[in-house]
């Protein structure tokens, strides 16, 4: 009886130890995991940072530089949100009738008005990687933003017509996940409604395919199928974040004109749904000066890109005079400038939570913009045609020299808010730095803003979950997101929800790769962490020089060697990412390290291996587009105005200068022309953009190649 006792003592110390070690084996995981996680959102906050100061650059550009600059002309035709058209104008202009489907054509048919057969036709040609003809995609596009138009800016939606409704988040082009979404919770209709909450675009490959199922399904059950704008239901962020490739690269012939189509879309799109009165459904969040009344009324479709506040474009009238004697007070509202969407000291504004938002500033109001423009109508005449439309978006002169009048910056600041701004823990509303747009607000703005409207619960997306949802502010806040897979394969889950009579959320979990479903937990954690780490080694390198001017300062005496808290306090102060570069010291810095010290001359000459094109070398330049080619890509776009995808050696000149006038840096127009006359491939004095942008990426698979062919010698 004795050893049978000293024996179950043993399996139960056993079993105790070998329960402890499993426990410690996934914290340790889990702790890699949030780790990656934190590196892949750090920087892609950081890339809408530097998209943000890109545009407000552009904004400088236009409110100082006379109209007849050429920097100003480059990125003129970027801002023309206002264009005084009639709609029936400009539905001339979208005209698809002209545009002939070839007997060659094996795509999908669509009759209009759409059917069910017609969109379940349309699902099943996308699912097989079909694609719609240019002419039925205006055609549904047409139709989508007539229906737009006479919805209201909230969308009212009950739960008694139908059992459910279910929500999604994002889905960022990622048609996997909605199609698996429709498979799991059926197809939208009367007894199956949706509300799709913003972000259906960019970053994923089937952007336009995600717009054209949704925009169907919303012609067919208008009133059962409801679509909230998200902050990047916008042009200038479609440039940089890939929607305007996508389509360009699919729709090379009518491309540019389903853009501009889809540009006037996306500023019709509501901006917020409300369920039986209690649940606000809106993309990004709120802030301390949230008002719904205000946003119910406000005129969205002014606002084309929630980047800049608009302007009214001030027609002349006969004879190409100004009525009245408004012309200085219009000269000196274009010479205002309206304050920026960042903000100067990020890290200190994270900390300081003063009940403040982003605009706290802007608070000179434009009186009466609706007698004004009606004003400007009338002595435009409303007498343009489809080519002077044409005409203008192909100009690369401004509209009326540029006098335009400063728009209502309470209602400008009140859509930011709402597309961009993301919750914290902490009481207060801060200006959201992180991103560069929108705030950061706390559970005491929830409870006011909620009780104040007599709501509920406020149903979010905009950030990417692990989990694919999150409840915060006691359980007051949920965001869900809908893309699976988003930063990495395995990264995240997605999810949705389903809100019954009740309003209590069930929230339903996916993963959309079927070989994510089938790792370990450590073969997912592993995964993601290599690829996390080599986006995070991409940005070491592209801050190198910076990186060495710091160390330098550590290393008085020039030994090459720092102490590992000065590496880690180094390049978190140039890097600004917030990461914990103690923890991620070992998977970083490699064999440079002894004694707690680290050669960083040694370090950076690991990096070396990312260089493998030794021509952009020479030039000088090869750090500076490694940090900024996100940058040069939608200068790159913005000044293709032809959207053909080639410039040629001057526009490339212009696209430098204008990224060093951005940086405020000096490079030469010898260097650029070395540049240019190095990556054209094919020698026809032109540069294909994706060529470039491609070539230039494929640095890390031959980085792979390289590390590869180390470790197999």
């Amino acid at each position: 009886a004795l050893f049978l006792h000293a024996d179950r003592c043993t399996a139960m110390r056993a079993a105790l130890l070998i329960q402890r070690w499993y426990r410690q084996y996934v914290a340790r995981l889990e702790m890699r995991r949030r780790c990656t996680w934190h590196i892949f959102q750090s920087i892609e906050y950081a890339g809408q940072q530097d998209q943000i100061k890109l545009y407000n650059f552009f904004g400088f550009l236009m409110d100082h530089f006379t109209p007849a600059s050429s920097e100003r002309n480059m990125i003129s035709h970027i801002f023309r949100e206002n264009e005084v058209f009639q709609d029936a104008e400009w539905e001339q202009y979208f005209c698809y009738k002209s545009i002939e489907v070839p007997d060659l054509y094996t795509g999908p048919h669509l009759n209009f008005p759409l059917t069910v057969s017609n969109i379940t036709e349309l699902v099943e040609a996308f699912k097989h990687k079909q694609q719609l003809h240019a002419r039925y995609v205006l055609q549904l596009l047409g139709e989508t933003w007539r229906l737009l138009r006479v919805l209201p800016n909230i969308n009212e939606v009950s739960t008694c017509h139908s059992k459910e409704i279910t929500i999604c988040g994002d889905l960022h082009g990622h048609l996997e996940d909605l199609l698996l979404v429709f498979y799991k919770n059926g197809l939208p209709s009367v007894e199956t409604p949706y509300v799709f909450n913003g972000d259906f675009v960019d970053r994923g490959k089937d952007s336009i395919e995600i717009l054209l199922i949704l925009f169907a399904f919303q012609l067919v059950y208008p009133n059962d199928v409801h679509l909230n704008r998200g902050n990047h239901e916008d042009h200038i962020v479609n440039l940089r974040y890939g929607f305007t490739k996508e389509v360009l690269g699919k729709y090379r012939l009518h491309g540019k004109k389903i853009l501009k189509l889809l540009q006037k879309i996306f500023s019709w799109l509501p901006l917020a749904t409300v369920i039986d009165q209690k649940v606000l459904i809106l993309h990004g969040g709120i802030s301390d000066s949230t008002d719904l009344k205000l946003i119910a009324k406000l005129e969205r479709n002014r606002y084309v890109s929630a980047l800049r506040p608009p302007k009214v474009v001030k027609s002349r009238g006969p004879g190409g005079q100004y009525p009245d004697r408004e012309g200085e007070r219009y000269s000196a509202a274009c010479r205002r400038r309206v304050r920026s969407l960042t903000h100067s000291n990020p890290a200190a504004a994270r900390h300081e939570l003063q009940r403040r938002s982003l605009q706290a500033y802007c608070t000179r109001t434009c009186p009466n913009v609706e007698e004004e423009l009606r004003e400007r109508r009338r002595w435009a005449g409303l007498s343009a045609s489809c080519e002077r439309i044409h005409d203008l978006i192909s100009s690369d002169s401004d509209p009326d020299s540029g006098d335009m009048l400063e728009t209502d910056a309470e209602e400008w600041k009140q859509i930011v808010d709402m597309l961009w701004s993301d919750p914290m823990p902490q009481d207060g509303c801060v200006p959201n730095e992180v991103r560069g747009g929108g705030c950061y607000w706390g559970p005491d703005v929830t409870q006011e803003v909620l009780n104040r409207h007599n709501l509920r619960l406020l149903i979010r997306s905009h950030e990417c979950k692990q989990d694919g949802y999150e409840f915060c502010h006691n359980r007051r806040v949920l965001t869900i997101f809908s893309a699976s897979n988003y930063y990495e394969v395995g990264s995240n889950r997605g999810a949705y929800i389903r809100l019954g009579p009740d309003l209590n959320p069930h929230v339903v979990q996916y993963q959309a790769s079927r070989s994510t479903r089938e790792l370990t937990l450590r073969q997912s954690v592993g995964r993601t962490e290599r690829s996390a780490l080599q986006a995070l080694k991409e940005q070491l390198f592209a801050h190198k020089s910076e990186l060495i001017s710091v160390f330098e300062e550590y290393d008085p005496e020039h030994t090459g060697v720092i102490s590992m808290k000065h590496w880690a306090v180094a390049v978190e102060k140039v890097l600004h990412l917030g990461l914990p570069w103690r923890v991620l010291r070992s998977q970083l810095v490699g064999c440079s390290t002894q004694d707690g010290m680290i050669n960083y001359n040694d370090w950076f000459r690991e990096f070396t291996l990312m260089d493998p094109n030794k021509e952009l070398a020479h030039t000088g330049l090869l750090e500076t587009m490694y940090r900024h080619h996100s940058n040069l890509e939608t200068i790159f776009r913005i000044i293709d105005t032809d959207h053909s995808g080639l410039i040629s050696f001057e526009e490339f000149r212009q696209t430098w200068k204008l990224l060093s006038s951005h940086l405020k840096m000096e490079i030469s127009d010898k260097a650029i022309s070395d540049l240019a006359l190095s990556i054209d491939f094919n020698k026809d004095g032109s540069i294909d953009i994706n060529e470039f942008m491609e070539a230039f990426r494929l640095v890390d698979c031959s980085h792979s190649q390289i590390l590869d062919s180390i470790s197999e010698g």
